[in-house]
């Protein structure tokens, strides 16, 4: 059985709330540590899509 389909609206729109506060935390730590995280924001961007599409794979 598939309970994928069992997700509501409202907790696909709170994954995408954490989705979008992680991403600007790690902007706010650019801005304030650009010489480390400067060369690193795609990769932090590359694992969040790995990590969503695992997560839709149902691998995690």
């Amino acid at each position: 059985m598939d309970s994928r389909a069992d997700l509501e609206v409202e907790t696909l729109l709170k994954i995408v709330l954490v989705l979008v506060v992680v991403w600007i935390a790690i902007e706010i730590l650019d801005a304030a540590l650009s010489f480390v995280l400067g060369p690193l924001k795609s990769v932090f961007g590359l694992v969040i899509v790995v990590l969503i599409v695992l997560w839709l794979l149902d691998r995690i």
